[in-house]
């Protein structure tokens, strides 16, 4: 993979931050944090490499800080989903792999934040806030992934606290991360009601984070083996049972940010394309002036925005409901539809700018062509698109 640079005279447009969506604070924070990325120069050749470089500039910047509320060294009183919104899709527009580092510290924190005991959000937070500390969030397993409940991995409690065993698979940030907070069954018999959360920390005894996985896109993942891994009686965050519903609130809170994911390579691929259509001849014209090029330019933009307003509006309702008791049920659909929305249409319009690239679209170093690759992913992950219709189908019953 080439080195990020910021493509020059590109920038992510800002007008969207108008809408009525968004409060004084997200529009005064979009145009500083796209200048800020305009400013960096990460060599991604290796993914774990850069993840770290990412992780260390946005904590020194202090992006980091909108991933923990203001009380751990956060910039807001609370997790916001708007901010998140605007942080990841400007990010992903310059750079997916920054895009995933700065996903991966709130992801991997959340529980703390939801659940985890004064000592426990004080040993993590504020260095997860600044970037001295890499988290991630160990849910999946090699036949446990839209099927949480199926999950194996096992924590049984000891004299010395809880041993685990057992496996997780597709694991961000895994083997290079400094915590783990692990699902794990503490009644096997009690399904989705039986799983509480935990914190492991790397390279401890019993862990083994060594097997990576290697994807169609540079993103570090990698399979975690518990084998008669001890870890002590206050590594348990939230209440015995109750990770499960602590999983679920996390991801639901992140829901939005990754339709914002998608959203921003989207324009990005839309931004390459005009540029494309504006700068390519072919029979004595430039390929902007041919009227297919226009039609399909019109429909990748009315893709974008049917996913946009979907993203800030399931972004806008779960901060509602966060900060003036509005039902969460509303949220969960408008969160399912953007999440499934901007991807699926993301992916359609990277295609197409593919197609408008020709030759050139499939070349390797091309945006194009690594935002084909990035993309793919985000229609799986955090609750694949057929989930996200399951979502959808059964609210639409009730």
């Amino acid at each position: 993979m080439v080195a990020f640079e910021h493509p020059h005279g590109m920038h992510p447009p800002q007008s969207q931050w108008e809408l009525p969506f968004f409060d004084a604070h997200h529009r005064a924070m979009a145009p500083r944090l796209a200048d800020w990325t305009a400013l960096q120069h990460v060599n991604e050749a290796d993914d774990r490499a850069a993840c770290r470089d990412w992780v260390a500039r946005l904590g020194e910047a202090g992006w980091l800080r909108y991933c923990v509320p203001e009380a751990h060294g956060g910039a807001l009183p609370a997790l916001d989903s708007r901010s998140l919104v605007i942080l990841r899709e400007t990010l992903a527009f310059h750079s997916p792999l920054a895009d995933f580092a700065f996903a991966m510290q709130g992801l991997g924190s959340g529980v703390i934040t939801l659940a985890g005991t004064p000592a426990q959000q004080a040993n993590h937070l504020r260095d997860v806030a600044s970037g001295q500390q890499i988290a991630a969030f160990a849910l999946s397993e090699p036949d446990a992934g839209s099927d949480v409940a199926a999950m194996t991995t096992q924590a049984v409690q000891t004299a010395d606290g809880w041993t685990l065993n057992g496996t997780k698979t597709w694991i961000s940030n895994g083997d290079l991360a400094d915590f783990y907070l692990v699902f794990a069954k503490t009644d096997p018999q009690a399904g989705a009601r039986g799983i509480s959360a935990f914190i492991v920390k790397a390279r401890h005894p019993g862990l083994d984070s060594s097997e990576h996985i290697h994807v169609m896109a540079p993103h570090p993942l990698a399979t975690l083996r518990f084998t008669d891994c001890t870890i002590a009686p206050d590594a348990m965050v939230g209440p015995l049972h109750g990770g499960f519903k602590l999983a679920m609130q996390t991801l639901d809170i992140f829901r939005a940010s990754v339709a914002a994911a998608a959203l921003g390579m989207a324009r990005r691929a839309f931004a390459e394309s005009v540029a494309q259509a504006r700068r390519r001849q072919m029979f004595g014209q430039r390929l902007a002036d041919f009227q297919l090029t226009q039609a399909r330019l019109g429909e990748m933009s009315a893709l974008i925005d049917a996913a946009a307003l979907l993203t800030y509006r399931a972004a806008w309702q779960r901060d509602c409901s966060a900060t003036q008791g509005m039902g969460t049920a509303a949220y969960t659909t408008a969160a399912a539809a953007a999440k499934l929305t901007a991807t699926e249409n993301a992916q359609r319009v990277i295609d197409m700018a593919v197609q408008l690239f020709g030759g050139r679209g499939v070349q390797v170093g091309q945006k194009v062509e690594s935002l084909y690759r990035d993309i793919r992913s985000l229609r799986i992950y955090e609750g694949a698109s057929e989930v996200q219709l399951l979502i959808l189908g059964k609210a639409a019953l009730k």
